[in-house]
């Protein structure tokens, strides 16, 4: 049996280090410039990191998808796919196929409204990395298009992607920035970051709630000659994603041309959506819904969202103002 005297000592090491006070967890921040737009990063540790090698981690990534996925980049793999005018069957990297796989699988769920064989519609438009346009194209020129675009005109299997038509071309632009969103989640995650949010040019995926509460994000109210604020979420341990029409465009003769392309008409959109926000678990799927929700009439939108259980917020431009609509699946983050 211990005495007394040798417990002594014991006992009093436990209280001291019982009453150290714990680490607190500090925020840290990371940014810099991607897909020709922003991104930022931001996590909690109670450790101090090596933001150095952090940051290079993921700029490399960063790096490597535009590499694959760009469509500024002549040499990147899709730019590669997309010159090869032929039905030959072309083996991908695991990384881009898993994007054109999700884009082909909600490009048919929405029955062609999601259509990432657009691109050259949205070149055609001035909308793409050919540059601007200051006249909308004859009608002979869109149909000349239109006959080569649609998602039934690729076909993917595994990593194999083939061209059924040879004219096709590929624009991830709609999807490629959530895939960005999600691999840096990942890439945080992996260095036991939990408390996270990641930002490129507007999409967004957080892990969970900060020491002070959930993350505060901002959908932002869709007026091109300012930057305000429509609606404040607090999010936890999901992605989010907003498409808009009220920043890209061009007017002629009074008419204002979107850079967001309905598949179905071959031209900008003309509804009265002006922005679609969609939630969801992965930033890749938020991007995706979005863009189909803000191609979609608003009543269209809201039934694909609700039949899907998609959590969505549209913001409907009105006589009188901006009138917010909502799925069912939306409800509980309203606040």
């Amino acid at each position: 049996m211990w005495s007394v005297c040798r417990l002594f000592p014991l006992l009093l090491l436990l209280l001291v280090v019982g009453c150290q006070p714990a680490q607190q967890a500090k925020e840290y921040q990371l940014e810099g410039k991607t897909m020709g737009t922003y991104y930022v990063v931001k996590f909690y540790s109670e450790q101090q990191p090596d933001l150095t090698a952090l940051q290079q981690e993921l700029d490399t990534e960063l790096e490597l998808i535009n590499d694959l996925m760009s469509t500024y980049r002549p040499e990147s793999e899709l730019m590669r796919f997309n010159r090869q005018q032929t039905t030959e069957p072309v083996t991908l990297t695991p990384q881009t196929a898993k994007v054109i796989a999700e884009a082909i699988r909600i490009g048919r769920q929405s029955g062609g409204i999601l259509d990432v064989t657009v691109g050259p519609l949205v070149e055609l438009w001035g909308f793409g990395a050919q540059g601007r346009i200051t006249h909308a194209p004859e009608q002979a020129q869109l149909d000349a298009i239109r006959a080569y675009v649609g998602i039934d005109k690729i076909a993917l299997e595994g990593q194999v992607l083939r061209k059924l038509e040879p004219r096709v071309a590929i624009d991830l632009s709609t999807i490629a920035k959530g895939y960005g969103v999600d691999r840096l989640a990942e890439i945080l995650l992996a260095h036991g970051y939990q408390s996270f949010m990641v930002d490129i040019g507007g999409d967004m995926r957080v892990g969970t709630a900060k020491p002070s509460g959930p993350w505060k994000i901002a959908i932002e109210r869709p007026v091109s000659n300012e930057r305000s604020v429509q609606r404040i979420l607090a999010l936890q341990n999901i992605a989010l994603a907003t498409s808009g029409d009220y920043r890209n465009y061009f007017e002629e003769d009074g008419i204002r041309y979107s850079h967001l392309i309905d598949p179905r008409s071959g031209k900008p959109i003309q509804h009265k959506t002006v922005s679609s926000t969609v939630l969801h678990p992965d930033a890749i799927v938020a991007d995706a819904y979005a863009t189909t929700l803000n191609v979609l009439p608003a009543d269209e939108a809201l039934a694909f969202a609700n039949q899907h259980q998609l959590a969505a917020i549209l913001i409907v431009k009105t006589e009188t103002g901006f009138e917010e609509r909502y799925s069912d699946a939306f409800t509980p983050f309203l606040n």
